[in-house]
């Protein structure tokens, strides 16, 4: 495989699952990674045992995204990878569900991708390359009944990645979107638990990214759906 022409990570709502494979496959690269979540105690163990930094940061606040850049500039230097994994659902009936917790679910799931990629773009820009990843979901396609605030901010995602893709390609930034269409194992949710493969696991999920990262820019993939070959669709 092509090695990945990158040299810094940031990966942004990461977690235990797929942001865990993600820094541990992009450190097996050889490039520094930066790990950004509200909770940054959950991320210890993992962030310890590849060598990773830890940042603590609100997605969905526009002077906490400004500042994480900033700090990360200072301590590794500017990210050429910027990976969006953050995103909140607010579960409930259209006429019962809080607009609050409506509003909040969108401003993770949305509006943070957006102050990301922006916050990204003006460092990548100058540089002529670097790659903007986001992490989506079936909703990003399929809005489901309960599950309006969710569908609304990762569809809102796919539209942001779509028209920012179209802006920074040319101008040599790699922007792709993920539609991870299946539950993901976890603690929580072990596939040991569920009919053989019908679940995604989190290391295959980051072995994706990191073909892609490693593609040569004439032949980009904007939009990658991975699924589990169980999963109906």
């Amino acid at each position: 495989m092509k090695p990945i022409p990158y040299r810094r990570a940031l990966i942004i709502g990461a977690g235990t699952g797929i942001s865990a494979s993600l820094a541990r496959r992009l450190r097996s690269e050889g490039l520094e990674v930066a790990l950004a979540a509200r909770d940054v105690d959950k991320l210890k163990a993992f962030a310890e045992e590849t060598g990773a930094r830890t940042f603590a940061a609100d997605a969905a606040d526009e002077g906490s995204v400004r500042d994480l850049f900033a700090e990360v500039d200072q301590t590794l230097g500017e990210p050429d990878v910027v990976i969006y994994n953050a995103g909140r659902r607010a579960h409930g009936s259209i006429t019962e569900i809080n607009p609050d917790a409506f509003r909040q679910a969108w401003a993770v799931t949305a509006f943070g991708a957006f102050l990301a990629a922006q916050q990204a773009a003006r460092r990548m820009i100058p540089q002529g390359k670097g790659a903007i990843f986001f992490t989506g979901a079936t909703a990003s396609v399929k809005g489901f009944a309960l599950s309006a605030a969710f569908a609304t901010g990762k569809f809102g995602l796919r539209g942001l990645a779509q028209s920012v893709a179209r802006e920074l390609s040319p101008q040599g930034i790699h922007v792709a979107h993920f539609i991870i269409d299946g539950g993901v194992e976890s603690e929580e949710r072990k596939s040991s638990e569920r009919p053989p493969d019908s679940m995604l696991s989190p290391d295959a999920i980051a072995e994706s990214y990191v073909d892609v990262l490693s593609q040569h820019r004439s032949a980009w993939s904007f939009e990658v759906e991975l699924r589990p070959w169980l999963e109906k669709f």
